[in-house]
């Protein structure tokens, strides 16, 4: 997985080769997990995964925002956004740093 973007194909890939996997059965199975986590957020249910981090499905009033160019005032309507927080292990892994230090 080289590059600055890993996508769903590299993931499966990814899994085929750790799992000893047949290609199109890692494809499956990383389109299970990834449909997966996206129905529970839509239910408006949270998803944490121990040692990763949690996404957090938040409500957002209405508000009112202004164009930054006319400046005039728009109404910004009440939504749902998906936040995510990594956890310890996840910071420490990205900054190279291992258990314990």
């Amino acid at each position: 997985m080289t590059g600055k973007n890993v996508t769903r194909a590299d993931l499966a890939q990814a899994v085929a080769y750790a799992l000893g996997l047949p290609k199109h059965e890692a494809v499956v199975l990383a389109e299970q997990v990834l449909t997966e986590i996206c129905d529970t957020l839509e239910r408006g249910e949270n998803v944490k995964l121990s040692g990763f981090g949690n996404f957090v499905v938040r409500e957002k009033a209405q508000r009112v925002g202004r164009n930054p160019k006319t400046g005039v005032e728009v109404p910004i309507e009440p939504r749902r956004v998906v936040t995510f927080t990594p956890s310890h292990k996840l910071k420490d892994h990205v900054n190279g740093q291992t258990a314990g230090t």
